[in-house]
């Protein structure tokens, strides 16, 4: 097999060179996976069979096959048994080339990371766009182009601290390789920003905000910080002390704490825009019932973080249960009217 060919060919007309020990056996979609395969291949040091059925929904036996077939097909493909798959190394293949609409979606993600990420992150994507766009070809070029300065994101809140440009970065550069970061970081309840030295879990992204959920020190606990609350963050050279496991781990046993049960009514005008915040806060369950839907949670937060996002849609709403987070949102009403009475 030439290997030599111009890479302007791209991977998937280099692969075509395989169908031949595919398209006997087997159908274009089989190609297709195997295609597929060899890209996410590339992607990481390590992949595991397990991962590779997961995401094309096939068995184990058929991701063996497929693997087989690759190495029959010349590509040095090393396997360890209990650990994975990866490609030798030093071994190169022609880059992959992307269709108009692969190329378009890209304009999306640059908008994306320019505004939900720090400065520094956004610099880096810039940085590897232009690197993407040079291998485009000509025609989507010019689609890429055409859609750049069409598209604008404007997030509804400030995610980063200013005087913190590169928080992602370091937080990102913490869980790769370990070590912990210091914060100076201001929650709700202090009036002052206290000094954390934390073992980053993992990030995520709700409601807008992005959130740090990390092992903090001062609290000898897993907490969640807000990047948006964090005045200073700087990297250390303190290894984790603990083994943290991943973040779905952490968040799923979050999701198992005591929950309340609440059923509201809401008036139909309004609940399809609070539908988006409403798995937030634990809904489970909608039933439209004439002008209204009822709509079930099961909250880990009735006091506050449910009371008062009632309280946003509450004139066109009612409590069917429980009696006390109407008693909650009174109070709440009380204590803003007294407020309010010069």
């Amino acid at each position: 097999m030439n290997r030599n060919k111009s890479p302007f060919l791209g991977l998937k007309s280099y692969l075509w060179e395989i169908a031949h020990a595919i398209m006997g056996m087997d159908t274009v979609k089989r190609f297709d996976r195997i295609v597929a395969i060899l890209i996410q291949l590339q992607t990481k040091r390590i992949v595991k069979a397990q991962e590779l059925a997961d995401r094309f929904e096939v068995s184990l036996r058929t991701i063996y096959r497929d693997i087989r077939t690759l190495e029959a097909s010349g590509v040095p493909i090393v396997s360890e048994a209990g650990v994975g798959y990866s490609i030798m190394e030093g071994y190169r293949l022609p880059p992959v080339m992307f269709t108009r609409e692969e190329a378009g979606s890209f304009v999306a993600a640059e908008k994306l990371m320019q505004k939900f990420t720090d400065k520094s992150l956004g610099a880096y994507y810039e940085s590897a766009m232009f690197k993407l766009k040079s291998v485009l070809r000509g025609k989507e070029k010019d689609w890429v182009e055409a859609l750049e300065s069409q598209v604008s994101i404007v997030p509804g809140q400030v995610l980063f601290n200013e005087k913190v440009p590169n928080a992602l970065e370091i937080l990102f550069e913490s869980i790769a390789e370990r070590k912990q970061v210091f914060l100076r970081y201001e929650s709700l309840r202090e009036e002052t920003p206290s000094e954390r030295w934390i073992e980053p879990v993992g990030l995520f992204n709700e409601n807008g905000f992005w959130y740090i959920l990390g092992y903090c020190h001062l609290r000898t606990d897993y907490r969640h910080f807000r990047t948006d609350r964090i005045h200073k963050i700087a990297r250390t050279s303190l290894d984790f002390l603990l083994e943290h496991g991943t973040i779905d781990e952490h968040r799923n046993k979050e999701r198992e704490v005591t929950k309340t049960k609440v059923r509201i009514l809401v008036d139909k005008s309004v609940s399809k825009y609070i539908r988006g915040q409403s798995k937030h806060y634990g809904l489970i369950l909608e039933e439209v019932k004439g002008k209204e839907v009822e709509m079930t949670f099961m909250t880990t937060d009735l006091e506050n973080g449910f009371a008062r996002w009632y309280l946003m849609f509450g004139d066109y709403a009612k409590i069917i249960e429980p009696q006390v987070l109407r008693e909650r949102v009174i109070e709440i009403l009380v204590k803003s009217q007294e407020r309010l009475t010069p």
